[in-house]
């Protein structure tokens, strides 16, 4: 009906109508987007309760944000079909059914696919949150919108670890996925209200399902084989055949999206050169910042022997520091150029990892915390100034589409980033390990004096003269793997660092071509 377009509910809301839809939007992208993290403090629980090694576990986190890219290129055309507010409230409902089977699966195949539905509603909710909160905004003040909703997109996740922490406090793992539920029927309520929504079509829009598997195959070839790569050996038959497989399905996706008439993602966007920079920053900082929030409580639950709740605490502080930092960031970005904000958050983020590279089982608590505000202030000046540079640089009739593909370039820099860093320090571990081992030798003066020492405590605790020899040279390995570990640890976060160093490339096409056109904004 008339009466449910944009322009039908400020007619019946009058001018406070965009906070309301705003608020809609928000809750059910922060609904959506909270279950990527809350997972993160769980894995060491989820490992121990299916047996399954860390480059398995990760897929939890990695296989939701490759769901989540395939959902945003649903999203235009469940939206086209369905409208808005229909297309809201389905994908809430089967968010909510994800949610509860991943909550109480009892086999790593359930939740698995639990997951991968919770992702791939998230995938569709996301853009579809984003483009209406754009469209209530007048053009002055989008980017004062784009800094709400990422605060809504990017504040969930960074509080979700210190939920997650809580529920497994207070409950146990299962109750990490529930705890989005509540929030997800509030949504389905504010959109059944406040969401637009369209005249259905008289006949069902082309849809490009060729485009889709081409894509699935892509992904699920490429990310199972750098999960499984350093398991399966990353020259054998099954890792090299999935490699070939996924980068063919990935090179005919390309083909087929720029030669047929419906494509499942618009590759006529990336003409825009403004939106093609801001698409690969998206890249690089979706990337470092969604990785980051699954290997800082892994790291501080590994290495130091943080409990989940504890890992959770630590990243509290940068949680709630965005709640100041993107609406700052969106204010500053209506009248600061992008480039400027988004090289200093890409530099925030650069930096923060760099100090991560330095930490160990020593480094204090409140150090983690201080550092780890590094990545929120990264975070809040490059989200949403990215945002609103890729959408301003398309026409209106482009937008859906354009957030759609903002997103899931986010998103698969994010699915790809984890797979390739948690891989770099799967390899790095032992790689480490094997350099400690082969210095541990019989002239190594502290060794010796180690083992003597363990030796002797052993012999006081009144262990048998047999098992003490024994025993000091497993404690020895102990020692080894831990500070491997570290080591490996340390490795990834420098490899962060890279990555965001690596987005100061796209960033400063924006000054040139900014500076080509002589404006600003």
């Amino acid at each position: 009906m008339a009466s449910e377009t944009i322009e039908g509910m400020f007619e019946r809301y009058g001018p406070a109508y965009r906070w309301l839809a705003a608020a809609t939007c928000m809750v059910g992208a922060m609904t959506v987007v909270l279950s990527m993290t809350t997972v993160n403090v769980a894995f060491p629980d989820i490992m121990g309760a299916f047996g399954i090694g860390r480059d398995q576990a990760q897929l939890l986190s990695s296989g939701y944000f490759a769901a989540m890219t395939a959902g945003m290129v649903l999203s235009s055309w469940l939206i086209s079909i369905f409208g808005e507010r229909t297309t809201y409230a389905s994908m809430l409902a089967i968010f909510i059914f994800g949610s509860a089977l991943s909550g109480l699966a009892n086999d790593t195949e359930t939740l698995t696919f639990g997951r991968l539905l919770q992702g791939t509603t998230a995938g569709v909710i996301q853009p579809l949150a984003m483009a209406v909160t754009f469209k209530v905004f007048p053009p002055a003040r989008r980017g004062t919108a784009m800094g709400l909703f990422s605060m809504g997109i990017v504040f969930a996740p960074a509080m979700g670890p210190t939920l997650g922490g809580i529920a497994i406090e207070l409950f146990n793992w299962r109750y990490v996925f529930l705890l989005t539920v509540p929030s997800a029927i509030v949504a389905v309520v504010m959109g059944a209200v406040f969401m637009p929504s369209r005249s259905r079509p008289k006949s069902l829009p082309k849809f490009d399902f060729v485009g889709l598997g081409l894509m699935v195959m892509a992904l699920l070839c490429l990310m199972l084989a750098l999960s499984s790569g350093q398991r399966e050996g990353w020259a054998s038959d099954y890792i090299v055949m999935l490699f070939l497989g996924g980068v063919v399905a990935a090179l005919a996706f390309l083909f087929w999206e720029s030669h047929t008439p419906e494509p499942l993602l618009n590759l006529a966007l990336f003409r825009y050169a403004r939106f093609s920079s801001a698409a690969l920053i998206a890249l690089f900082s979706g990337s470092v910042f969604l990785t980051s929030t699954f290997l800082v409580p892994v790291f501080v639950q590994q290495v130091q022997g943080y409990t989940p709740l504890r890992a959770g605490l630590l990243l509290m502080p940068g949680g709630l520091s965005l709640l100041f930092l993107f609406p700052i960031a969106g204010r500053i970005s209506d009248t600061v150029p992008a480039h400027y904000l988004i090289a200093f958050g890409l530099c925030s983020f650069g930096l923060a990892f760099i100090f991560l590279a330095g930490t160990d089982v020593n480094t204090p608590f409140w150090t983690f915390v201080f550092y780890t505000l590094f990545i929120r202030v990264g975070i809040a000046f490059t989200s949403p100034v990215v945002n609103a540079t890729a959408l301003k640089a398309l026409p209106t009739e482009l937008v859906n589409q354009g957030s759609g593909a903002i997103n899931f370039v986010r998103q698969l820099g994010a699915a790809f980033g984890m797979n390739i860093v948690v891989a770099f320090l799967e390899f790095r571990i032992p790689f480490h390990g094997d350099a400690l081992t082969a210095t541990q030798t019989i002239a190594s003066g502290a060794s010796r004096e180690m083992l003597g020492q363990v030796g002797r405590i052993l012999s006081e605790a009144g262990v048998p003269e047999a098992a003490q020899t024994p025993g000091a040279l497993h404690y020895l390995g102990e020692v080894i793997y831990a500070q491997a570990s570290t080591m490996g640890f340390q490795d990834a976060f420098i490899s962060l660092s890279m990555l965001a160093f690596f987005g100061l490339i796209p960033a400063w096409i924006l000054y040139m071509l900014r500076d080509r056109r002589g404006k600003a904004g």
